[in-house]
């Protein structure tokens, strides 16, 4: 099955690199404009150019989705957006602390990842959603983590920010189905990206077989496994679904 998206514009939060960089390239594939967004120009600039460089249409959005008054002003000068993919997140890794049991951690180390990936989500959401009511057509697809479908140890806050982003999806989806946008999420688990390359350096590392031996199908996830999903929930085809979450997960867990 092939999907046609051309004519569309998707915007890709994080869309620099690793996972957000696989989808926007999934997208252009499938012919849709994408709009690269990320914090950092280099990265953005980065996927462009290999999209460009594949025949693709692309261009970059440098703006914090932390930021709403930075967020409104990106829409506006990038014009309607059809497809939104919510992908800007962070589950503790770069500069952050390691993971850290619920009581002994201090309450302002939460608002680093509420910020990025609850409020990061409502910011883009409330800022593309007028556009896709007026046009009566509209894909919003938020990438969360099986950390807030089923929670993950030493993670509370980061479970706590994916799984209101999950709830937020859910009600936007009963609120804008009638003029025809479906809102849905993809739920990842452990990946394999420029920001996890450490863990997945050494085969033989301890760390990495005993994350593996929570998935079924043991590997990481990598990237082009997230865009063919992410392609198939903004086209056409996927016209009825809506207010749903798709585990993406290897088998860490089951959905229903």
């Amino acid at each position: 099955m092939e999907f046609d998206l051309s004519g569309r514009r998707v915007l890709v939060t994080g869309g620099g690199q690793g996972v957000g960089s696989g989808i926007a390239k999934g997208f252009a594939a499938a012919g849709a404009g994408v709009v690269v967004n990320d914090v950092r120009p280099e990265r953005a600039e980065a996927t462009v150019k290999e999209i460009r460089e594949l025949g693709g249409s692309a261009d970059v959005s440098v703006f914090d989705v932390t930021r709403y008054d930075a967020v409104t002003s990106a829409i506006e000068a990038v014009g309607d957006v059809d497809i939104l993919v919510n992908n800007a997140g962070n589950a503790g890794s770069e500069d952050m602390a390691g993971r850290v049991n619920f009581v002994d951690s201090d309450p302002s180390d939460w608002d680093r990842y509420v910020r990025v990936n609850l409020y990061g989500v409502m910011h883009c959401a409330r800022a593309c959603l007028p556009a896709m009511i007026a046009n009566a057509w509209g894909r919003v697809i938020t990438i969360v983590s099986d950390a807030g479908r089923t929670g993950d140890p030493g993670m509370a806050a980061y479970s706590a920010a994916k799984a209101g982003a999950a709830g937020l999806t859910r009600t936007l989806a009963i609120e804008t189905g009638r003029w025809g946008v479906t809102v849905n999420n993809i739920s990842l688990g452990t990946m394999r990206t420029p920001l996890t390359e450490a863990l997945w350096a050494e085969p033989d590392d301890p760390r990495a077989k005993a994350t593996l031996k929570r998935y079924v199908v043991r590997r990481p996830g990598l990237p082009d496994d997230v865009a063919p999903l992410a392609v198939f929930l903004a086209s056409p085809q996927a016209s009825w679904i809506t207010g749903q979450t798709y585990p993406l997960n290897g088998g860490y867990s089951f959905g229903l």
